[in-house]
C-alpha cells in the first residue's frame, strides 16, 4: 500500500532516517541490510513501522526499521481486511456489523 504523505508528520523523512540510522541500517527483523540483495534477488528497501499502528504516535519507541518483506507480514492482516473493504465497496454490497 503506497504511502499517503498526508497521514505523517512533516518531519517524517528526518524521523524515518533516525529510526534506519539507530537499526543500524538493517531490518530490526531479519537483519538484512538496506541496498542488498534479498532471497528474489531484489534490492532491500528499509521501512518504518509504527508498533502500535499509530502513525500519529512517532516517540523513538514506537518505530521500528523493517525490510519491506518483514513490514508486509506484520501489516498483513490490516492489508486484507482493507482490500475486503474495498471489494465490498466496488460490488455494492455492504459490510454486515459482527
Amino acid at each position: 500500500m503506497p504511502m499517503n504523505k498526508k497521514d505523517y508528520p512533516v518531519n517524517w523523512k528526518e524521523l524515518s532516517a533516525e529510526t534506519r540510522k539507530k537499526a543500524g541500517n538493517k531490518c530490526e527483523l531479519c537483519g538484512k541490510p538496506n541496498g542488498s540483495l534479498s532471497d528474489r534477488g531484489t534490492k532491500v528497501v528499509l521501512t518504518v513501522h509504527h508498533i502500535d499502528g499509530n502513525k500519529l504516535n512517532n516517540k523513538p519507541l514506537n518505530r521500528i526499521a523493517l525490510c519491506q518483506k518483514c513490514h508486509l507480514r506484520l501489516d498483513l492482516a490490516h492489508h486484507i481486511e482493507e482490500a475486503q473493504k474495498t471489494r465490498l465497496k466496488k460490488s455494492g454490497k455492504r459490510l454486515l456489523p459482527f
